[in-house]
């Protein structure tokens, strides 16, 4: 999908309002599966939370539903997770719990994260599209392949659900108003609250769902959506069809109208929860899986051709009470990306993208465009900088520099690195710098 404007950055987003220092959230990120075994037991929680505080961050995004389905607290909505890779945690083990208490004990935030969309752990066969709810599971039209059920696609790792499905939005938000209700968290965080990829979803149900949408039959399905065409080259290329952008934006529409519908039944259980969300950062290809997470302030239909002007009715950043974004980039100035050959493949592409807004600086700067008034924080992958301990922390200045805020994911890796001191110093020295901008 060719653009229509340049994606060079220019000069930065217009003026807004700085959010100040010291009310800057700094988010680590606690991984369900990367980090079942070391917390398992109260003291690693306790001595984990006192090293994040120390480090300078403030909020803690503790994950308790992964890819798999099961959750990581006794819930009486979705199935528990008990056991991971050969570790069993105490039936009376209250991991969310620990973590809310050290955390409010160290004066810190708590949002408990969610991946929504994703019900099967496709390498080991996990979750409830494998148990009871198959028919739930996502329908692809996969290049070569057909239109197949997402279980059955090779080597497919995460097996997302259908977002159009009712039953499916009613069972997610189901399990966030659980949580919101039955755990003091101070926000609950959504992640992968999108499609799939550009394959997803083509049920017999979505394809009545958008002819309800566009208000006429789709004679050539798939093909008035988009096909699939062979190149010389081996690969596939995608070949839109005369519906391809009224099937973007009916898309955005779905994933939309969920946060909506899910903000209001969580403001009605609980109104002082905040509702936060993660996504990529690489808006210029993330319409591919449905997710506009900018603010209806922005108008893409400007600069993509891949947008219609409605698209813009279908952004979901203003309903957000705080929103982190992955810059997740080795190239952090973009005078680094400018040194590098300029393309990127992100985790949701279907092809090579290029524009600035593929290094931590450029995206930072970006995202601002696209969100106006609304802060976020930039986050980072710490598995980016290998071992390049200057890069990393250049990574966590840049964010802190050009953002509202910083998430890093994931203590994981810090953890095995052992990188709190750099990680400590990198946050301190830029802080410093912007209290004493603040103080002039």
């Amino acid at each position: 999908m060719a653009l229509v404007a340049s994606l060079a950055l220019s000069g930065g987003a217009a003026p807004r309002k700085a959010v100040p220092v010291s009310e800057r959230p700094k988010l680590m990120w606690v991984d369900l599966s990367a980090n079942w075994k070391t917390f398992s037991s109260p003291d690693s929680i306790d001595y984990y939370v006192r090293k994040c505080k120390d480090a300078g961050f403030n909020t803690l995004v503790v994950d308790v539903k992964g890819t798999g389905s099961g959750v990581a607290y006794p819930s009486e909505v979705a199935p528990v997770l008990k056991e991971w890779k050969g570790v069993r945690r105490p039936d009376d083990y209250d991991f969310l719990s620990r973590f809310i208490e050290q955390a409010h004990n160290n004066g810190m935030k708590v949002y408990a994260s969610f991946n929504i969309f994703c019900e099967g752990h496709g390498i080991f066969h996990k979750g409830i599209v494998y148990d009871t709810r198959k028919e739930w599971q996502s329908v692809n039209y996969v290049p070569g392949k057909g239109i197949i059920p997402s279980s059955e696609i090779e080597g497919k790792a995460t097996v997302f659900v259908n977002p159009a499905l009712p039953e499916v939005q009613d069972y997610e938000r189901s399990i966030l108003v659980e949580c919101a209700t039955k755990y003091p968290v101070d926000g609950i965080m959504v992640d992968r609250t999108r499609y799939d990829n550009i394959q997803s979803d083509f049920s017999d149900f979505s394809r009545k769902q958008f002819e309800k949408y566009i208000g006429k039959k789709v004679r050539h399905w798939p093909a008035d959506i988009y096909e699939w065409v062979s190149n010389d080259k081996g690969s596939y290329d995608l070949k839109e069809g005369k519906y391809f952008k009224q099937w973007i934006e009916w898309r955005a529409s779905v994933i939309h109208n969920f946060f909506a519908s899910t903000r209001k039944a969580l403001k009605e259980a609980r109104l002082d929860v905040r509702f936060a969300a993660y996504t990529g950062a690489w808006y210029p290809s993330y319409y591919e899986v449905g997710a506009n997470w900018a603010s209806k302030d922005y108008d893409p239909s400007v600069d993509f051709d891949w947008a219609t002007p409605r698209y813009r009715e279908y952004a979901y950043g203003d309903l957000l009470d705080l929103y982190t974004n992955g810059n997740y980039y080795k190239n952090v100035t973009l005078e680094e990306y400018r040194r590098s050959n300029g393309t990127y493949l992100n985790e949701t592409d279907s092809r090579l993208s290029t524009g600035e807004h593929l290094c931590v600086e450029g995206a930072c700067e970006y995202s601002k465009e696209l969100l106006k008034d609304n802060a976020f924080c930039g986050g980072l992958y710490v598995e980016d900088y290998g071992r390049d301990v200057e890069q990393f922390k250049k990574a966590v200045r840049m964010n802190l520099r050009k953002s509202d805020g910083l998430m890093v994911f994931d203590i994981v890796h810090i953890i095995n690195r052992d990188w709190w001191l750099p990680l400590t110093a990198a946050i301190a020295a830029e802080e410093a710098l912007m209290e004493a901008a603040e103080a002039e």
